[in-house]
């Protein structure tokens, strides 16, 4: 299971370590072509500004060792990743669509590792192993145990593995600190299915969502040193989660939203209470919440609803909608059975689009949630997992299988191409100066236009 302000990622009147937010430094921090974060900047899934490839060309693939759904991340001229490599001579890996509850049974040794690539030319820089040990919690066969997508403002790059801890690197690839939050082991049917919330690096401080059903918490941390600056008790009002959390600063407030069952609650940056919660949904709440259109939307899915939202940032209190309701005060639509499980759904030139595990594509109407189409993609045993992106009027949706579709953004479907990365493919793809970099079951992929 995989996986900010709204376009903005500072917090506060600092930039990153202390730099003013109208110095060089902090400007820098959206500089064109950084996709900093899981599904980039605003965790928004999208980047303007560079011609795209429909069918493409392949500029470069480097090999990753282990196994990772960690999502790449970019900053300037280089790529990060994660991965976990086991000592285990095979590591039980399964894809597609099956409801089995299995777990991977793993005894040896694993290597936590982050990798930083070259963009341009996909040579491997550094890496680090931050660490190695054997894992504390169990992994779901379809999970791994890397499955967190790092997170960067430029000058902290931020890992966190869940129970094997929360690490800060330069850019260069020098730890500056770690940090060990104990045990957190998100499980359901007695499994542990893998820690998959990434971090929300603003320029001061961390956010993470940890919704272990025993403890569940959102924490704020100090990048420079990795202090806990607050931690708020989310028992009661989520019992798991797989969900980055969302941070959105608007109305004259900075919250954090946090994706969860059975409650959405939004919460204050500065010190995390509570400021308005959302109650009803699917039960495994994975997708990311997400700003566009000046509305907060959320989706979850697996359970008796499968919903998604688009709320207003100002929400106030309880909003939780009543039966038969679709919208209220704060919920500006709502479409109770067609959100999504796995994947975060994507906001571009005024469409939404969502899509189910087995490969149905449906796209609406953000701003009022109208229908315009649903789609299959694919054969009917094809799985979606990755979350949709978006660049040059194009949207790209990579199925489970390594099979990237490409077609038009707008109301109507019309399909461009369909490229194969030739191998399996679960994480998200990033975005950067006319490339997308894919990240496969063993490689770094990065392709573009075709002569």
């Amino acid at each position: 299971m995989l996986s900010v302000i709204c376009g903005v990622q500072f917090f506060g009147e600092r930039g990153s370590r202390g730099a003013p937010a109208g110095s060089p430094m902090a400007k820098s921090q959206h500089a064109d072509g950084n996709w900093p974060a899981f599904r980039g900047t605003g965790g928004a899934g999208v980047s303007d500004g560079h011609p795209l490839p429909d069918r493409w060309k392949e500029i470069w693939r480097s090999p990753v060792p282990g196994l990772g759904h960690s999502s790449p991340i970019v900053w300037g001229n280089r790529l990060f990743v994660a991965t976990a490599v086991s000592d285990a001579a095979e590591v039980p890996l399964k894809l597609g669509l099956f409801g089995d509850r299995d777990a991977a049974e793993e005894t040896e040794q694993q290597s936590w590792i982050v990798m930083c690539f070259d963009k341009y030319s996909g040579e491997l820089l550094w890496e680090h192993t931050a660490r190695k040990a054997v894992a504390k919690t169990q992994r779901h066969m379809k999970a791994t145990q890397a499955n967190t997508t790092l997170s960067t403002d430029g000058q902290n790059l931020v890992a966190f593995f869940g129970s094997e801890g929360l690490y800060c690197y330069s850019l260069d690839g020098e730890q500056l600190w770690s940090k060990d939050l104990g045990t957190i082991n998100v499980s359901k049917y007695g499994v542990g299915w893998g820690y998959a919330s990434s971090p929300a690096l603003l320029a001061d401080r961390i956010v993470l969502q940890c919704d272990a059903p025993d403890d569940p918490f959102l924490a704020a941390f100090d990048s420079a040193d990795g202090t806990e600056l607050w931690r708020t008790s989310r028992s009661g009002l989520c019992e798991r989660s797989w969900a980055t959390p969302y941070i959105h600063e608007s109305a004259g407030r900075t919250q954090v939203v946090a994706n969860g069952w059975p409650y959405v609650v939004g919460y204050d940056l500065h010190d995390g209470t509570e400021l308005w919660r959302l109650k009803g949904g699917g039960d495994n709440p994975t997708p990311t919440p997400f700003c566009a259109n000046g509305f907060i939307y959320v989706a979850n899915g697996h359970g008796a609803i499968a919903p998604v939202w688009a709320i207003l940032p100002e929400a106030t209190g309880d909003i939780s909608l009543r039966d038969g309701e679709t919208a209220n005060r704060y919920v500006v639509w709502s479409e109770l059975r067609n959100g999504a499980y796995i994947m975060t759904p994507l906001v571009y030139r005024d469409c939404l689009y969502s899509g189910t595990n087995n490969g149905i594509l449906k796209c609406y109407d953000a701003r009022s949630g109208a229908l315009h189409y649903q789609k299959r993609l694919g054969s009917g045993t094809t799985a979606l997992s990755a979350s949709p992106v978006a660049g040059d009027g194009k949207v790209y949706w990579t199925t489970e299988e390594g099979e990237v579709h490409v077609f038009e953004a707008g109301p109507e479907y019309r399909e461009l191409a369909m490229n194969s990365l030739g191998e399996e493919a679960m994480a998200t793809p990033a975005i950067s100066e006319g490339m997308l970099f894919f990240r496969t079951r063993h490689s770094m992929i990065a392709v573009g236009v075709s002569d």
